[in-house]
């Protein structure tokens, strides 16, 4: 392995030490560590001394993406967000420079979003646990990894809610149980 790659991969650990250690989701540890990676060799650099100037690189950066590879204004933001947290938390080196990097100028869509009709149609034609977590996921705004990790001891009927333990953020919080759930809940856990 040549000294260059000894280098970023150093960089690279202190990275994911550093997000493990603040309780990163693993999709922003692979986003962050893919823009970091991006970043280094676009800049071609080898050693720490190349990290200089980052105000400056990161314009660059940030520019090329924009109208090269024609990302949206939102993963422009991720690879910005990336790259302060790189100088920021894991060289410890203050951004005191603004960075003023070309922004894609596309419109913006409104998202397309099924009607409660759309979405009891699409329910009825799942079973069991599909059906459940997908009510979980609709109903109570639950992330996938939330409901998977969901225990049964979690779900307090009589309140009608749900704590989520270790959610985003590393954080405990407590949210609604769907009526469609509590309704249904004897099929499904035997109360």
């Amino acid at each position: 392995m040549s000294t260059s790659q000894n280098k970023n991969k150093k960089i690279l650990e202190q990275v994911r030490d550093i997000m493990r250690l603040n309780h990163y989701s693993i999709h922003t540890k692979r986003s962050y560590c893919d823009w970091i990676k991006r970043y280094i060799s676009f800049h071609q650099m080898k050693s720490h001394a190349d990290l200089k100037e980052s105000e400056l690189k990161i314009e660059q950066f940030l520019t090329h993406i924009a109208v090269h590879e024609n990302v949206s204004p939102s993963t422009q933001n991720q690879a910005m967000n990336a790259l302060v947290f790189l100088y920021k938390k894991v060289l410890e080196q203050p951004l005191d420079k603004k960075i003023d990097a070309i922004r894609d100028k596309t419109k913006k869509n409104i998202p397309v979003v099924m009607s409660r009709d759309e979405v009891s149609n699409v329910i009825s034609f799942m079973n069991d646990t599909q059906q459940l977590v997908t009510k979980l996921l609709y109903g109570s705004g639950l992330r996938i990894a939330e409901a998977i990790r969901l225990r049964v001891l979690d779900i307090d009927f009589s309140l009608k809610g749900i704590v989520v333990r270790s959610g985003k953020g590393n954080k405990d919080q407590f949210t609604t149980l769907p009526v469609s759930v509590y309704i249904s809940h004897d099929h499904f856990f035997g109360a």
